[in-house]
């Protein structure tokens, strides 16, 4: 009968086939597997020459370089108000006043009294300490006199009046900060009492400013600044007068200039980073950027033009020496590398390889042991500028 031969040739071609099936899964194995338990994909490029640069990057909030929370520098009922919310003021602008009839009855009885006093013996030592003691007085009462005028230390944009006429000002002076150092001041040139700190100051009725505020509030809108957190490892590259990019989440295609002014000493930790606050002036701002926009700070940290260059995946380094791969009459072959700039799309190489020579860029494409750098090569290579396919998550040998 041939039935029982066509049934023993059945199975002699399933058991082929399965161990068909098998060796192609072994050979998978030994050559995708990159010993992590991640498949890895492998292309071949080419040497490359341009520019290489590094970068790093934070996010932060447009901010004013200088604020100021200005009060009047004595006590008193609010006269005038001259100013209100969202007004443009140039420096030394009047922004309000109290009544001065007080004070002004005050100046003319000190005045007098002084005048008698550089009349009378200031010779003998207690004539001359009363006459200091009645210049004092007149010094005084000319400051409070002064102190009814509330003045703008800096040209800005008034963003808050806390007060009404009629009301009653405590007069505790006026405190600005500037450049992100968070110093305070006293408002120069206002009559205001030097370093007297914001001061809360009521209205008639049931209104009054919040504490911490001044009787008017003002910001500089045309110096702006960025304050944005880099991890302690960003900011070991980072220098004040470094230049800076800066993009708006909100405007699409606008970017603005900036600087490094401050780096600060006191970082913060967030699930177990630690991060530092740097303030970026902005030297070119475009139209359009509002106070409190979120913004993204890009700060070239090393840069080389007209350099040898390959993918960063391409590159391992083990004791302090790098090698990469190199297609050589069709073998692999590992050469010795010095590096220079590791860049964001590319490392560049100072010695050891030649333009247009063929290299092997292995990558990990879903293991966990690979980074992927920002700004790579599509398909997440991190390596040189558009020198090979798009390949798969460039991680760090």
């Amino acid at each position: 009968m041939k039935w029982p031969f066509q049934r023993r040739t059945t199975l002699i071609n399933g058991t082929l086939g399965v161990l068909l099936v098998a060796g192609a899964g072994t050979a998978y194995l030994t050559l995708g597997d990159g010993g992590d338990g991640a498949a890895a994909a492998t292309r071949v490029t080419q040497v490359q020459r341009g520019t290489v640069s590094a970068s790093v990057s934070a996010s932060g909030s447009v901010a004013s370089a200088r604020s100021g929370d200005l009060s009047f520098g004595a006590s008193g009922t609010v006269a005038k108000i001259y100013v209100k919310a969202g007004q443009k003021v140039p420096a030394g602008a009047v922004l309000a006043r109290l009544d001065q009839t007080e004070a002004l009855e005050n100046v003319d009885a000190a005045k007098a009294n002084l005048a008698a006093a550089e009349d009378g013996d200031t010779t003998s030592a207690k004539g001359y300490a009363s006459y200091l003691q009645v210049k004092n007085a007149y010094n005084s009462a000319l400051r409070a006199y002064q102190g009814t005028v509330l003045k703008a230390p800096f040209a800005g944009t008034v963003t808050a009046v806390n007060g009404t006429v009629g009301g009653s000002s405590s007069g505790s002076g006026a405190s600005s900060s500037s450049s992100g150092s968070g110093a305070s001041s006293g408002a120069s040139g206002s009559g205001a009492s030097a370093g007297g700190g914001a001061s809360s100051s009521s209205s008639s009725g049931s209104s009054s400013s919040s504490s911490g505020s001044g009787f008017i509030e003002l910001i500089d809108t045309k110096h702006l600044q960025i304050e944005g957190d880099f991890t302690e490892a960003d900011t070991t590259k980072l220098k004040t007068g470094q230049t800076a990019t800066v993009s708006f989440d909100a405007l699409t295609g606008k970017t603005a200039t900036g600087k490094i002014t401050a780096i600060g000493l006191s970082p913060t930790t967030t699930d177990n980073v630690v991060k530092f606050p740097v303030t970026i002036s902005l030297t070119k701002v475009p139209s359009g950027v509002r106070l409190g926009q979120t913004a993204t700070v890009e700060i070239t940290t090393a840069s080389a033009d007209d350099v040898l260059y390959v993918p960063t995946a391409a590159v391992k380094t083990a004791g302090g020496q790098s090698t990469v791969t190199v297609v050589r009459n069709g073998k692999q072959v590992p050469v010795t590398v010095e590096v220079g700039v590791k860049g964001d799309q590319g490392t560049e190489i100072t010695s050891g390889l030649d333009e247009g020579e063929q290299v092997v860029v292995t990558s990990s494409t879903t293991g966990s042991t690979g980074t992927t750098q920002r700004g790579g090569l599509p398909g997440g290579v991190g390596g040189g500028f558009g020198g090979g396919a798009p390949g798969g998550a460039g991680g760090r040998r």
